[in-house]
This record gives C-alpha cells, sequence and structure tokens, in this order.
C-alpha cells in the first residue's frame, strides 16, 4: 500500500507498507514446526507482527501487584474449592495448587523429563509437533494459534 501525506511543514510525503496478512503469517510460522525457541534460534531480531498486540486490545489495570490463587486441594469442602478454581480461571486464567498428593521426587522428575525435552535438537521435536489432538503426544507452540485474536 502506499500512502501520501503533506507533513507539517507541507512537503509530500510518501510511506510503502505491504499488506497485513495474520493467517499467512501464523501458517508461515506454524510450519516451521519450532515455535519460538525456533525464531530464537534463526537470530531473529524483531518480534513478528503476529506477537504484537495492539494497545486497545491490553486489558488495562489499575494496579501493579497481583497475588496468584492458591487452591488447596486438602480441604474438606469441595463446593468451596471447585468455586475457587472457577474464580481463578476467570480472573487469573492460573492458580497455584496445593495439597494434590503428588510427591516432590515426582513434580522434580516430571520438571526434568520436561526440560529434557525441550533442551533436544529441534529436528527430533518437530517429529512430535502437530495439530492432531488424537496424537498420544502432542507439541506445538500455541493451541488456539489459528482461533485466538492474538498469539503470545
Amino acid at each position: 500500500m502506499i500512502t501520501i501525506h503533506k507533513t507539517a511543514n507541507a512537503k509530500t510525503a510518501v510511506s510503502i507498507t505491504t499488506p497485513y496478512d495474520r493467517a499467512a503469517e501464523l501458517k508461515a510460522f506454524d510450519q516451521t514446526r519450532s515455535g519460538v525457541q525456533g525464531l530464537v534460534d534463526t537470530g531473529i531480531r524483531h518480534v513478528p507482527r503476529i506477537f504484537i498486540n495492539q494497545p486497545e486490545t491490553i486489558p488495562k489495570s489499575t494496579s501493579t501487584a497481583f497475588e496468584v490463587p492458591v487452591i488447596d486441594l486438602g480441604s474438606t469442602d469441595r463446593v468451596s474449592t471447585i468455586e475457587k478454581i472457577r474464580l481463578a480461571s476467570e480472573n487469573m486464567g492460573f492458580f497455584q495448587v496445593v495439597n494434590h498428593g503428588i510427591p516432590l521426587k515426582v513434580m522434580n522428575e516430571t520438571l526434568q523429563g520436561v526440560r529434557r525435552f525441550y533442551e533436544q535438537d529441534v529436528e527430533i521435536k518437530k517429529r512430535f509437533y502437530t495439530r492432531d489432538n488424537l496424537k498420544t503426544v502432542v507439541y506445538n507452540s500455541k493451541f488456539d494459534l489459528y482461533s485466538a485474536s492474538v498469539t503470545n
């Protein structure tokens, strides 16, 4: 697109911009099958437009302080626990779970397994990259990449 406009000193300025094709950029990103880490590995210098949110889409906050909701699964009040999960999911999108009964050793082993997976060569990870949720193992950059209004 070519835009012609007058500047403050009455000179004519011309700017050329290419049309933004979000769908094509999303597809190109997804077809790399390497996610954001793949962008970093290529030495990317600018954040791709698909990751830039317009200021009007970013919720305004009156406070910079927040607390992560803590959900105690050891509570005997099941109705209250479910309500806390619902509210945390709606308001924050995440929460911390305590008293879940999973031993610390198992949690640490799980974290180590996740790290080992993500630290593998990108070609190995690409074998698991899929949008087919019927697969036993699914690895991709964002489950709702094509339907979400923003990419993160």
